[in-house]
């Protein structure tokens, strides 16, 4: 039996040009993100028979690789060689789809870990993440970019450059515990209850690249600001640009934001928050804000009756749980 668990994600600055669309045709894209304390958990283990069982929102039991409807855990099987006599299940700490955490992306690197552990090959986080990334854009045609791959398989604070040539820089942002744990202070997610396919954003978004290229620079350009600004434990400035990138964003295309994210939002920078965003392709899912810790129950009241879920940042990507027999 195989356990991984790999980490959820925020996203600081710079989303969007991590798409294919944009980094491949403007000179590459960046993005500042950070690995959350909230996981999805993979379980593989040996199943009697020659059958395949994998349990996650629903239970799929088939005979043949090929039969199976769940895309990820396919391919990903497919990918690895091992798909027959087994047994997958996927747990999440969240609403696995729809939250704007990266839980796709989270899904696959973590199945890859698992699998390819339960076949003795232990791979660094860069080979998961390509991997990962080559599954989801590559082989099932998935219109989504690269950062979310590799912040599960890396964890930490991370500035990532996705160059032209497809290549991937990966550069840690060194924070003591103690700064780190300052940064977590200043951080909340509040869940809006709206849950989206992030596909068809991003597609709009796609389509868009060449009209946004020039709020898209930008918002390259404040992932690189943001890394300096969590260097220097500025979570002010770190607001502001989280503020600059999410008026940038509601631009982008259709459906990101709507008039009530737009209200909650104003209430909460009234009560207080420096700035924030809505997590992952926009439309729903997570508002991520920046304030004072003194400020945070202001904020929550503020937002209530949506549910504050505190986040920690943790250092950890994707990590091998258990190994047994």
């Amino acid at each position: 039996m195989i356990i991984t668990r790999t980490p959820l994600r925020i996203s600081f600055a710079g989303g969007g040009t991590d798409l294919p669309s944009y980094f491949r045709e403007y000179g590459g894209g960046a993005v500042t993100s950070a690995a959350i304390d909230r996981y999805i958990h993979v379980l593989v283990n040996p199943k009697f028979d020659r059958s395949i069982r994998v349990a996650y929102s629903r239970t799929e039991n088939v005979e043949r690789l090929e039969h199976l409807q769940h895309g990820l855990v396919r391919e990903t099987m497919r990918s690895t060689g091992a798909h027959e006599a087994l047994e997958v299940h996927t747990i999440a700490d969240i609403p696995s789809e729809g939250t704007g955490l990266g839980s796709s992306s989270t899904l696959t690197v973590g199945l890859l870990n698992a699998l390819w552990a339960y076949r003795g090959v232990l791979k660094d986080p860069a080979e998961l993440a390509e991997e990962a990334c080559r599954i989801e854009i590559d082989r099932l045609g998935g219109t989504l970019g690269k950062q979310d791959q590799y912040i599960a398989a890396f964890g930490g604070v991370q500035h990532f450059e996705f160059r032209p040539d497809d290549s991937v820089r990966t550069s840690p942002i060194p924070l003591r515990t103690l700064d780190r744990e300052a940064l977590s202070d200043h951080l909340s997610l509040f869940y809006t209850g709206i849950t989206r396919k992030a596909e068809a954003i991003l597609q709009q978004q796609s389509a868009r690249t060449q009209v946004n290229q020039d709020s898209l620079l930008r918002l390259r350009d404040l992932a690189g600001e943001a890394r300096s600004a969590i260097a220097a434990l500025d979570w002010a400035r770190l607001g502001a640009l989280l503020d600059e990138g999410w008026q940038l964003k509601r631009g982008l295309s259709a459906g990101i934001s709507s008039e009530e994210i737009d209200e909650r939002y104003r209430a909460a920078r009234s009560a207080g928050a420096y700035g924030g965003k809505i997590t992952g392709a926009g439309g729903g899912g997570f508002l991520l804000l920046m304030h004072p810790p003194e400020r945070a129950r202001s904020v929550a009241t503020a937002l209530a009756p949506l549910e504050r879920l505190p986040v920690r940042i943790t250092t950890e990507g994707s990590r091998i749980l258990f190994v047994g027999r």
